[in-house]
């Protein structure tokens, strides 16, 4: 009998590990990923920044591609948000590559989720990419 409830016991906690992976991987910037403080300063570094090539709504412009709207979220469905860090902190802005702080770059990220959409929560983007590996971009809103 003690056999077969370890045997049952090992099973629910398998059961268990596998639906907290599977809900880590499906955290979406649906879920709240930034703070409305977050992407106040986003929005400053943004606007000084940014705003030049991408417009001051974050629409594009002749030199660089919109952020938000259709075309933006066709193009970052179902990545992972730590492949957008990667790309911002990688390659912008142009004339400067890098030269932000990370704390700048999550920060314009969470000014760009707001924008496009995406609810607050209670705790900022991460400054390091590894702590976005298991958030995706969703283009729709689940159940919407």
């Amino acid at each position: 009998m003690k056999f077969k409830f370890a045997v049952v016991a090992l099973v629910v906690l398998a059961v268990v590990g596998a639906f907290r992976a599977v809900s880590a991987q499906e955290k979406t910037q649906w879920d709240g990923i930034y703070t409305d403080e977050q992407a106040k300063r986003g929005e400053t570094v943004y606007s000084d920044v940014c705003s030049p090539c991408h417009g001051p709504a974050l629409g594009g412009t002749d030199l660089a591609p919109a952020l938000t709207g259709a075309d933006f979220a066709m193009n970052w469905n179902d990545m992972k948000l730590a492949d957008l860090f990667d790309r911002v902190s990688q390659t912008m802005p142009l004339s400067a590559p890098g030269s932000l702080s990370a704390q700048q770059y999550a920060d314009v990220i969470g000014f760009i989720m707001q924008k496009s959409g995406a609810p607050a929560g209670t705790t900022e983007i991460p400054t390091k990419k590894e702590g976005l590996a298991t958030v995706k971009f969703a283009a729709k809103k689940p159940g919407a």
